[in-house]
């Protein structure tokens, strides 16, 4: 076993003293059991992470009960929701790096067997992801599940989205200050992660069909007899692997195995997000993914389930009821070639295995191939003129009439500036609302927008404006929202040469973000470029912006040492820039 390196043999005597002093120890056979490490993410702060304490001592008695001996450990997290809106949403992408660095420490200092990761929200389920691939041990991942839709008195279902949404429409004047605090309070009804397909419920279901989580973890609810028996179906299933040796992480994330995850992000339109850690994730796997991949997956993948935001009155809940994440897979295997049925998942069987005979209780949430909302996936890479290098937009929430736009730019140096002039209507119809400079580098950090994004939608312009942004938006945005756009203004993209009046020209059908500007324009604009002054007084956010690449290769930091490869490890770093050979990154001012 792994753990021999801490507590066989008569030189290691000194550390099972210390072992026995933690508690874990309970007789002298558990020296000779397997030890697994229960990575929480328990947070008070975050409602989807507030009861993981408890999750986590209920998991560790499964793990004794299975055989094995539990250590708990704990990381991070940052909640979007609080963070957004002012500086605190700077931090949430880094973030990441913090959880993925905290997972390899912890298993690489202490010598573990397996692990079980209990993430539940935002930048903590990729956060991990990115560890266990990084260490390559026996992991189960078994979220903390998410919470159920709030409801109105007239039995209406409501989430955080309406809640945001409802701030546009109070500034509007079409809301009330009773009826906003009414939302405010009947929205988030209980712990778990928010009840749409935002971020981290997208990423929970990614875990299903990437095959490091078992089927369930994405849809069943927080707090739940059947989510309490998913914890002790996780705790055996690290067990098993242990004695099998495997399939370990980096035998389960694979170019097929994140076709599946992207396929299902496809049928379900899940948040823009995941194309940011799912790339971030399979550099961590040593495994290759050209971005421009995914619209290949997206071709032959239809759209046969909305869940809010795209569908306000579906939620996880519905999806659950519907047959879950398995019922969705199942039905994408009738047309042939949309899965690779014979990837490796942690059941111990192939995917295909694992999701055979699941079925559709509800055709109205999980379409059959025969109604699509969409002929292809949920989720689109755009390139153009105004995006040399891509940009994301979530197809399934775009009203069909944003599906071609042309429109003056009116452009801002920050999400809050943009959130400011929506809100005071200084921002119309027909009007492509630009933010700039909130880039991976620029912001530092990547801000999502959900707050200017919620106001287009709250102020009635969600059908007539656009928002294009280097930054990149809250799994709950909807909307002709175009994000990620690369290279971003700090790095001397296109996106930097906009000024007012500016005519932008998308067209989600071709794949289209231009700006009607001459290639000599916009390189001289570029050269002539002054970013905005910007103090950044943390020494982490000034780190993280000397390292971070381009959000088309997962926002992923570059390595300090590129001629070092971990052991067993594919050469990653093709066509990423590294400390040593790239050039300096434009700074911007302050």
């Amino acid at each position: 076993m792994r753990s021999d390196i801490v507590k066989r043999g008569w030189q290691r005597a000194p550390h099972r003293s210390l072992l026995r002093a933690t508690g874990a120890i309970h007789d002298e056979s558990d020296f000779r059991k397997p030890f697994i490490a229960i990575m929480n993410s328990y947070v008070d702060i975050i409602p989807g992470h507030a009861h993981l304490h408890e999750v986590g001592r209920v998991v560790k008695e499964f793990v004794r009960e299975a055989g094995g001996v539990p250590f708990e450990f704990n990381t991070i997290g940052v909640d979007d929701g609080i963070a957004m809106g002012h500086e605190g949403m700077k931090f949430s992408l880094p973030s990441r790096e913090i959880i993925a660095d905290s997972v390899e420490t912890c298993i690489r200092a202490h010598g573990f067997d397996g692990m079980i990761c209990i993430p539940n929200c935002d930048k903590i389920v990729p956060g991990m992801m990115m560890g266990a691939v990084r260490v390559d041990i026996p992991t189960v991942f078994v979220s903390g599940g998410p919470m159920a839709a709030g409801r109105l008195p007239s039995g209406e279902s409501i989430d955080l989205l309406t809640v945001f949404e409802g701030v546009g429409a109070h500034a509007a004047g079409t809301m009330s200050d009773d009826e906003l605090l009414e939302i405010e309070k009947l929205a988030c009804p209980s712990c778990g992660s928010c009840s749409g397909m935002f971020t981290a419920n997208s990423m929970n279901c990614l875990c299903e069909a990437i095959g490091l989580a078992l089927p369930g973890n994405g849809t069943i609810l927080a707090q739940t007899p059947e989510r309490v028996a998913l914890y002790r179906q996780a705790a055996q299933a690290v067990m098993r692997l242990v004695e099998q040796g495997g399939p370990t992480p980096r035998q389960i994330v694979t170019h097929e195995s994140i076709d599946n995850a992207f396929a299902l992000d496809m049928a379900m339109g899940g948040s823009t997000n995941t194309v940011l850690h799912t790339l971030a994730i399979a550099r961590e796997a040593g495994v290759l993914y050209p971005q421009d991949r995914i619209n290949d997956v997206a071709a032959r993948t239809p759209l046969i389930c909305k869940v809010s935001p795209s569908r306000p009155d579906v939620h996880i809940e519905d999806v659950h009821r519907a047959g879950g994440i398995s019922a969705i897979l199942c039905e994408l295997t009738r047309r042939e070639g949309t899965l690779h049925l014979d990837c490796l998942t942690v059941t111990g069987e192939t995917i295909g295995e694992t999701i055979a005979g699941a079925a559709v209780r509800d055709a109205d949430v999980i379409r059959p191939l025969e109604n699509v909302f969409l002929p292809q996936g949920g989720l689109k890479v755009l390139a153009g003129t105004l995006a040399p290098d891509g940009a994301i937009v979530k197809t399934a929430g775009v009203d069909p009439k944003m599906w071609r736009f042309r429109g003056p730019a009116r452009v801002f140096e920050s999400e809050e500036a943009a959130s400011e002039a929506i809100l005071s209507g200084h921002v119309r119809a027909g009007d492509c609302v630009v933010v700039r400079y909130e880039g991976p580098r620029g912001g530092p950090g990547m801000q999502e927008m959900l707050s200017p994004t919620s106001a287009i939608g709250g102020m009635g312009l969600g059908d007539t404006c656009a928002l294009i942004t280097d930054g990149r938006f809250s799994g709950a945005s909807k909307g002709g929202c175009i994000g990620h756009v690369s290279p971003e203004a700090a790095a001397g993209g296109p996106i930097a040469a906009l000024r007012d009046g500016d005519v932008i020209r998308i067209d989600l059908h071709a794949g289209i973000v231009d700006v009607e500007l001459t290639p000599e324009e916009i390189a001289e604009r570029i050269r002539t470029a002054v970013p905005p002054k910007r103090s950044i007084t943390s020494r982490w956010l000034r780190r993280y912006r000397s390292l971070v690449t381009s959000a088309n290769t997962g926002a992923v930091l570059r390595e300090l040492e590129p001629d070092f490869v971990p052991e067993g490890s594919p050469r990653v770093d093709a066509g990423l820039p590294t400390a040593a050979t790239a050039s300096p990154a434009p700074v911007v001012a302050g």
